[in-house]
């Protein structure tokens, strides 16, 4: 029972942003409400957001951490471009945030980090909240260090650094409150985490109630806002997941159905590291994860795992894929399978390990010595990942190819609500492994299939003994040779086989009298979808378009992509695949680029179209 009654206000969507410091706890905050507002039925789309420093210093303006949550009644494509509500923990954070926010958006801030020193590290000469500097906005000061700290008082045992640590939950009470979001579940899971420490526990679970009850009876809190859950989203049993845990779903999915043992193998790296930290938990499903001593031995142990008759796997980021290219060509030569996941981050060299990018691209279709092709899948949301995992597993076991799977840091980080698919809808992956020939019967280990495949013999297998390494072999017999034309021969095809390998057509959504056909690959999905319908609105025609298969690209593109006037590509880099298309097709696909760290928003897209239309 509320004790002072307020209104409420029904809104379509919401954009919610915490920011803070590194160590306040916001990327936790927003996992909470994100699953609080999914447990409610909303469609939503998250933009975590963090220094790649592991303790940046302390409020200043490169150790703000933020998480991005959109989450609305109907379906939604993206995080949202410019939130409704920033929640500033301390002066950095809304510094670095402020410049974002909806024109009259709401502000709610933990004024007590507002002291002289926390203003002077994060470059304002006076305090914002004394001055007309945030006039613009709906501003609600809250002190949110003395009341976690009020509220820890009557527990036994508990410190003021126990209450300073628990404002993230003050906060996500408080926005729980605002939004109509049950905190139930966050009460569950502070209760599992922490049933070994009662006094966190206890501490961290008043805050929580202390934030929600603050919102309650609080008359500086405006109006609850509630959204109602989402209408038009398919039945179905869904899940909340992010981009990294579906990639390791898709795989755990393809060892199932194919029969093998999956082998992943990994070397540390931002933002690739929470794949083996995820498929590390699956133990039970007989996965095995080795963490190796560098990115070349990672690749190799994957590779062996293939040869030994398992599925082997290798994830890294952009340094790291630099480092397993020998191992990458060694796969194409023995023709066995491996998934090599790249999670694309900012830059060469380090860059911007934390920010998204979509640079990797040219490196994954050509970025190996010799002529060395190899197929090339592209996941396109966080659900999608899952998509994407499985596919290039199956090529990778039915063409004996190494396949190099793109994702990114905003596919592995955000998170969107996912239907799980029905087991038995899964295809069928068979390893078709080669059985003991006739004694009569030489064994050839570089026949082919009708794919291009070459048997895929077990060690240990009668009869079925072969040589492998890295040295060319002999068409069919599989012996070393130094022939000039049996190495043309063997080259063209491994190529043949790669060019072999069945995708899908692309299938455009919209007229084919469209004035503009928008394509894109990977995580630009949905800004795309979201620029594209915001440009329907205003009237004009414009088709999409999305490539998943990047190597072989599908076979109707030529067509599709010569069947308009204009074509428009966006991608996170300097117009990567763009140069491949006009290349391959000789169509002039007009760029739109982004390299600054950060993914497309639906209104810098919509902008582009408008311009690439009337151009």
């Amino acid at each position: 029972m509320t004790l002072v009654e307020k209104p409420t206000a029904s809104r379509e969507r919401v954009v919610v942003r915490f920011a803070g410091d590194s160590g306040d706890g916001m990327q936790l905050a927003g996992g909470r409400f994100t699953s609080a507002t999914a447990e409610i039925g909303n469609d939503l789309a998250t933009l975590p957001d963090f220094p790649a420093e592991i303790r940046a210093p302390t409020g200043t303006l490169a150790g703000v951490s933020s998480f991005q949550i959109h989450f609305a009644s109907r379906d939604i494509a993206t995080p949202g471009d410019r939130p409704d509500l920033l929640v500033a923990m301390n002066p950095a954070a809304l510094r670095a945030n402020v410049g974002d926010l909806q024109p009259g958006g709401a502000i709610i801030v933990n004024e007590d980090a507002f002291t002289k020193r926390n203003l002077l590290k994060a470059g304002y000469e006076s305090n914002p909240l004394e001055d007309d500097t945030l006039s613009a906005f709906q501003v609600t000061r809250v002190p949110m260090t003395m009341l976690c700290q009020r509220a820890a008082e009557a527990i036994d045992g508990a410190t003021s650094r126990d209450a300073q640590k628990a404002r993230n939950l003050f906060a996500l009470g408080l926005v729980c409150w605002m939004y109509d979001r049950p905190i139930d579940g966050t009460e569950r899971w502070l209760n599992e985490k922490f049933a070994g420490t009662p006094v966190v526990r206890d501490v961290n679970l008043a805050a929580l109630r202390a934030g929600y009850n603050f919102g309650d009876t609080n008359e500086l809190v405006g109006p609850r806002v509630q959204v109602a859950p989402a209408e038009d989203v398919p039945p179905g049993v869904y899940r909340n997941v992010n981009g990294t845990q579906a990639l390791a779903l898709g795989l755990v999915a393809a060892s199932i159905r194919s029969g093998l043992n999956l082998t992943f193998a990994a070397y540390p790296i931002t933002p690739a590291s929470e794949l083996l930290h995820d498929l590390a938990r699956r133990a039970d499903l007989g996965v095995r994860t080795v963490q190796a001593e560098d990115e070349i031995a990672a690749a190799g142990i994957a590779l062996g795992a293939s040869y030994g008759g398992g599925l082997g796997v290798t994830a890294t980021s952009g340094p790291g894929m630099d480092l397993k290219a020998e191992t990458i060509g060694l796969a194409v030569m023995l023709e066995l399978p491996l998934v090599v996941v790249d999670v694309q981050r900012a830059g060469p060299s380090t860059g911007m390990p934390t920010k998204t990018e979509q640079s990797d691209l040219l490196m994954a279709l050509y970025g190996r010595h010799g002529e060395a092709p190899l197929p090339v899948v592209a996941a396109a949301t966080p659900g999608h990942c899952f998509d994407a995992a499985f596919e290039a597993a199956r090529i990778a076991i039915r063409y004996r190819t190494p396949v190099i799977l793109l994702s990114d840091s905003f596919l592995a980080n955000s998170s969107e609500p996912w239907r799980v698919p029905a087991a038995a809808d899964l295809p069928r992956i068979d390893p078709r492994f080669a059985s003991s020939p006739d004694p009569d019967t030489p064994f050839l280990p570089y026949a082919r299939d009708e794919h291009g495949a070459r048997p895929w013999a077990l060690p240990g297998t009668p009869g079925a003994q072969h040589q492998i390494g890295g040295l060319e072999k002999a068409d069919g017999v599989g012996t070393i040779s130094y022939d000039p034309a049996n190495h043309a021969r063997m080259t063209e095809l491994r190529a043949a086989k790669v060019a072999g390998v069945a995708v899908p057509d692309v299938v455009v959504d919209g007229d084919d009298d469209a004035e503009l056909l928008v394509i894109g690959w990977g995580s630009t999905a949905g800004a795309i979808r979201a620029g594209v319908r915001r440009v329907r609105e205003r009237g004009r025609n414009v088709a999409r378009a999305h490539l998943h298969h990047l190597n072989p690209l599908p076979a109707n593109l030529g067509e599709v992509l010569r069947r308009y006037p204009r074509v428009l590509m966006p991608e996170l880099n300097t117009g990567q695949l763009a140069r491949v298309l006009r290349a391959e097709h000789l169509v002039d696909v007009r760029t739109y680029s982004k390299v600054e760290g950060r993914p497309f928003q639906a209104a810098e897209l919509e902008a582009a179209i408008l311009e690439a239309i009337d151009a």
